[in-house]
């Protein structure tokens, strides 16, 4: 019985949720003190406009106190206030006078023009020389009579807000924003490293380890979900051993029934080649026997199954086992069947040590040559080879047989499962057996055609 557990893509999927919801709690509040910040700069800079607006009406008529005489220019004398006006500026203050017409009198030529229709001071802002002035325009009685006053100041207070604005909110907010991204990711990462690793111990199982996961190694919050898991383990691993230990308790209990009713058939066959003296006719004998050898091997080969199941080989102590003696072991078990068939079977065995079960490997070799002069063409090829390439040691068994069709090649380790059209006997049980002696030596058959594209060449990698 098998676990599946998805792709870890679940555990990178939650830690980036985790790392958004954080940023986006971290970051509006943020963005909400940075635009909080910013409309207080407004108004405070609205306030500091408002006064200087105050400051150049409040100027105006002290300019037009200044004009002392008359002529070209007319004689000015500043009073203290404008002087101190023009100092501060640093070049960013100014003022003129201009007559009824509009005619520049005094100060800097680029502020003349009309003044107002009315006594009214005009307030508005204007763009000279790369910077936004303030100016105030009003009609103020003079020595020279009716003259227009314009006072003009360029530390516009709006213009210093949106510079304000750049460097004193938006690029601080954008650096702590970098700086609390980083944060988040280095301490989502920090405090999901436990949970992590509990992801990677369980991904790195094989799905047919279900022992208990160490709770102690788990942060506090996890352990309920470390219980859990631990509880379904528990379950299905009880399951599972309660399947296999039925499958193996049938299936050893059907050998010596099953044993005594072929040597019986074998017999009555026997019997049957020699003399037609038997109730039964010959051929339906020769089909009893055939059943019934059909039979033994199912109950053999469940027993097989249940004893090479790949959870109960990790508690057994592995050994170095001798591939090349092993292989010869095999040829000298199935020489005859081959010999009965006329299929050349050769051995091309280098020496080879690999770490493993050897009644296993045994077991795997033997089906897997079983499968090859049973399936394969009669006088016919079957090689066993064995060896070590690229310092991985190997078992090897291929055969210039009718081979299986590519989209068959995964399917054939299946548990009961036969290509359509094969002849001969068989429960689709061989090969499956031998991919779970496999799996508990930790690899997997590697299933390609023969030589010159025919027949199988089955393939185990094992560990050196």
């Amino acid at each position: 019985m098998k676990l599946s557990f998805r792709p870890v893509a679940r555990a990178a999927a939650m830690t980036s949720g985790l790392r958004r919801r954080l940023l986006v709690m971290l970051i509006a509040p943020l963005i909400l003190l940075a635009v909080l910040n910013a409309w207080f700069d407004y108004r405070s800079a609205g306030n500091v406009a408002t006064q200087q607006d105050q400051r150049l009406l409040a100027l105006v008529p002290l300019v037009a106190d200044s004009v002392i005489g008359e002529g070209e220019p007319p004689l000015v004398l500043l009073a203290p206030a404008v002087e101190e006006f023009l100092k501060e500026g640093g070049g960013f203050t100014a003022f003129a006078l201009v007559d009824a017409d509009g005619k520049l009198l005094f100060g800097q030529p680029w502020l003349g023009g009309l003044p107002p229709s009315g006594a009214e001071p005009e307030l508005h802002s204007e763009e000279h020389g790369g910077a936004t002035w303030r100016i105030v325009r009003q009609r103020q009685p003079t020595v020279l009579g009716d003259t227009g006053i314009v006072v003009a100041d360029g530390a516009d207070p709006r213009q210093q807000w949106l510079r304000s604005v750049v460097f004193k909110v938006l690029l601080p907010n954008l650096v702590l924003i970098a700086a609390a991204a980083f944060a988040v990711g280095w301490a989502v990462e920090r405090a999901l490293k436990p949970l992590l690793e509990l992801k990677d111990a369980v991904e790195r199982r094989s799905p047919r380890d279900l022992s208990a996961i160490d709770e102690s190694a788990s942060p506090a919050e996890v352990r309920p979900l470390v219980d859990s898991l631990n509880r379904l383990f528990g379950l299905v691993n009880a399951q599972a051993e309660g399947q296999q230990r039925f499958v193996a308790d049938a299936a050893h209990q059907l050998r010596t029934p099953l044993a005594g009713l072929q040597a019986q058939v074998e017999a009555w066959a026997q019997q049957a080649g020699a003399q037609d003296t038997l109730e039964l006719p010959a051929d339906q004998v020769y089909k009893l026997r055939s059943a019934t050898r059909r039979t033994s091997q199912l109950a053999n080969q469940l027993l097989a199954l249940s004893r090479a199941d790949a959870r109960g080989m990790h508690s057994q102590p592995v050994q170095a086992v001798d591939l090349k003696a092993l292989c010869e072991d095999i040829l000298q078990q199935h020489l005859d069947a081959a010999t009965a068939r006329h299929i050349d079977l050769g051995l091309d065995a280098e020496p080879a040590e690999a770490m493993g079960h050897a009644w296993l490997l045994r077991e795997l070799l033997s089906n897997l040559v079983d499968n090859a002069v049973k399936y394969g063409h009669e006088r016919g090829a079957v090689t066993i080879r064995c060896g070590v390439r690229t310092g991985v040691p190997f078992l090897e068994v291929e055969d210039d047989g009718p081979g299986v069709a590519t989209p068959e090649l995964p399917r054939i380790l299946e548990r009961f499962y036969r290509v359509q059209g094969t002849q001969g006997e068989g429960n689709g049980l061989g090969l499956a057996i031998a991919e779970e002696i496999a799996r508990a030596h930790h690899s997997h058959l590697q299933l390609q055609p023969g030589a010159g594209g025919r027949g199988l060449r089955v393939t185990l990698p094992l560990p050196a």
